[in-house]
């Protein structure tokens, strides 16, 4: 067992979902974070899941820095008013900025952003790079597919051993608070 997360990254889409869970939860997970005297780091966004846990948490006395990206801010998405941003230049230089603050890492329902987040975190343990521990929060089943195709992608010879990984599922924003303190 590592460090104590501090301050945990929330990854998550720019967008609600087709599923009031997903907006439901990401509203609990800010909130539950902010009671349990955890930071947080996000995209930067005032909209969908990004603005909801954002929010919850601010609610909740978490200290939130966002971290966007001149063209996100230009073209895509208003900044959260209310949280600390840090402007970068692109991508991955913001995928770098939310790992370095970062202690630990939320994926919560999201597309092809979080996806890509997801899977350079874990790419990182899997070379050694990083222990950071990685918590997936299972709304309605949502990355069950993504579960699948993990161990479809072992079963193929790719990923070699699960002791690469950092890995942590919950069912409800509860049993995620719950993994956390326990780590």
């Amino acid at each position: 067992m590592s460090q104590k997360p501090n301050t945990i990254a929330v990854y998550c889409g720019h967008q609600y979902g087709t599923n009031p869970e997903f907006a439901r939860d990401a509203k609990k997970v800010g909130e539950l974070l902010g009671k349990n005297k955890l930071d947080m780091v996000f995209g930067g966004g005032d909209v969908g899941l990004m603005g909801t846990v954002a929010t919850a948490a601010l609610e909740n006395g978490a200290h939130v820095v966002g971290v966007s990206t001149h063209n996100v801010i230009e073209k895509q998405e208003p900044v959260h008013t209310g949280v600390e941003i840090q402007v970068v230049t692109g991508v991955n230089e913001r995928k770098q900025k939310m790992y370095e603050l970062s202690d630990a890492f939320i994926i919560l329902p999201g597309g092809i952003g979080t996806l890509n987040e997801l899977t350079d975190i874990m790419t990182m343990q899997q070379i050694g790079e990083s222990r950071k521990p990685l918590f997936f929060l299972n709304t309605a089943k949502f990355w069950e597919p993504f579960g699948t195709l993990f161990v479809h992608m072992q079963q193929c010879g790719f990923i070699e051993d699960l002791k690469d990984y950092n890995l942590h599922v919950a069912a409800t924003p509860e049993e995620l608070m719950e993994l956390i303190k326990q780590y």
